[in-house]
């Protein structure tokens, strides 16, 4: 059997003070909305208490879909760094950005150079996307949605080049007979997702899960639980979405801090995952496993 832990979103708080020139961008607006906002809803206690709990379950390997900074300072992307390393070690600990760690240009340069042991595939260890990371029996598949946008846009953008290649690596890996699970930043299936936040094209990614087949893919960005479904040719591909890992909650339109557990296992010819939740409870302020799931049969 293979753990795999699934975390997203943690904003790493609190947030570094910026210099003068590092403000004279889009920066501004997200400095001002930190202070106003979201300095009280991500909570690095919560967090800390996360990573303790994502630790007590022991899984094999964890995975990290964006936004662990919140304005790209390079301050923000250095401690990223020290905070990865308490993690796990980049063989244990797969991460992929989002477009908070591409708030401005260079900002997505410079967070693939720093957290570079995390971001690369087993082949070669260039940072390139996709990149592919063989576990077990299991495939993660990392791909890049990040890109620097305007003041208060939020999208993401997947390049054809970017596409096409996650096409041939699929289909690769179902020769092989893994487990693949594809690691995005922005949702593939908008639901609620507000206009300015979707990910630009992504129906040309779902065509291409149809078409070369998935067994998992996993997003955060949303900040909320999510379970849906892309159907395949081969049947229907779970999309699953995990809230803010430092979110404290308090009823706010985002859901309290969590993560997910899958467990993997080969049946015969076949794979059967299990999905285990772990959230903040409001009764006593604690993360605490809060559901569980199967994901395929």
């Amino acid at each position: 059997m293979f753990t795999l832990a699934h975390i997203s979103d943690p904003h790493l708080g609190p947030l570094p003070r910026p210099r003068v020139r590092e403000l004279a961008t889009r920066r501004a607006f997200g400095y001002i909305n930190w202070h106003r906002n979201r300095a009280r809803a991500y909570r690095p206690r919560i967090l800390s208490d996360l990573v303790a709990a994502i630790h007590a379950e022991k899984p094999d390997h964890i995975a990290v879909t964006g936004d662990l900074v919140n304005i790209a300072l390079r301050e923000e992307i250095r401690r990223a760094a020290e905070w990865l390393e308490k993690l796990g070690p980049p063989a244990d600990v797969t991460v992929i950005p989002g477009n908070h760690d591409a708030y401005v240009p260079g900002a997505a340069r410079a967070a693939r150079e720093a957290w570079k042991p995390y971001m690369t595939g087993d082949a070669d260890g260039r940072l390139h996307y996709p990149f592919v990371r063989r576990r077990n029996q299991v495939a993660l598949i990392g791909t890049s949605t990040a890109r620097a946008t305007a003041p208060m846009i939020a999208t993401g953008h997947m390049s054809r080049r970017q596409l096409e290649e996650l096409r041939l690596v699929l289909a690769g890996l179902r020769s092989e007979g893994l487990f693949r699970i594809v690691l995005i930043h922005h949702p593939p299936l908008h639901g609620e997702t507000a206009l300015h936040r979707r990910l630009i094209g992504a129906e040309r990614f779902r065509r291409i899960i149809r078409e070369a087949g998935a067994e998992l893919v996993l997003h955060g960005h949303n900040h909320t639980r999510t379970v849906q479904t892309i159907e395949g040719n081969d049947g229907p591909v779970p999309v699953v979405g995990v809230p803010s890992a430092s979110n404290e909650g308090g009823g706010g339109k985002y859901a309290p801090a969590g993560f997910n557990i899958y467990r993997i296992e080969r049946r015969g010819g076949t794979f059967a995952c299990t999905m285990t939740e772990f959230g903040l409870t409001n009764a006593n302020g604690k993360i605490e496993r809060i559901g569980e799931r199967r994901l395929r049969p």
